[in-house]
């Protein structure tokens, strides 16, 4: 079975808007890690749409870190679940159907670890029991507006376990947790 790992940046009070802040020294480092370990990214359209065609674009790269980050998700396969966008590039499928029978079914195919990376789902991916890993960059950056973590409600009480910390040169650091 295939793992589920939920990843994003966010500000200190939560707010996931990836255009108040930027990624800072090593955490490049360490999404280009991750993605290299995973086989199928799936985005909601807004996080498709911040991430395509940015990284596409070799202006908007200044490191060969960078371009590596950049020619591994572009050529990942990606699914972008919408009900609203009527095209897609860069390997990516449109998935328009209930989001949880979908990955659901993409855990059970044969495959590498899927990466997801959007958080207007995150409520029912977490009801449906669908990730096995999260991994939250929190930036030291208090941005005070934006889009949250968990915009709404969760079921229940999320309990994880911390099974890794990194303190990044820039302030940041990454949490990862097992449910």
């Amino acid at each position: 079975m295939r793992k589920v790992i939920f990843a994003i940046n966010m500000s200190i009070d939560g707010c996931i808007d990836h255009t108040r802040f930027s990624p800072g020294e090593g955490v490049e480092e360490y999404f280009t890690a991750l993605v290299r370990d995973v086989d199928l990214i799936a985005y909601g359209r807004k996080m498709y749409e911040l991430m395509f065609p940015y990284w596409t674009d070799p202006a908007n790269r200044d490191t060969p870190l960078e371009d590596e980050f950049a020619e591994r998700i572009t050529g990942l396969d990606k699914i972008v679940f919408s009900r609203t966008l009527d095209s897609a590039n860069y390997n990516t499928c449109i998935v328009n159907t209930d989001p949880v029978e979908e990955l659901r079914k993409l855990k059970q195919a044969p495959g590498g670890n899927i990466l997801i990376s959007t958080v207007s789902m995150l409520p029912q991916l977490v009801e449906a029991g669908l990730i096995d890993e999260y991994r939250f960059v929190v930036h030291s950056v208090i941005v005070g507006q934006g889009t949250r973590l968990v915009e709404g409600s969760l079921p229940e009480l999320l309990q994880l376990k911390l099974v890794e910390s990194t303190v990044f040169n820039s302030g940041a650091v990454a949490l990862r947790y097992l449910k």
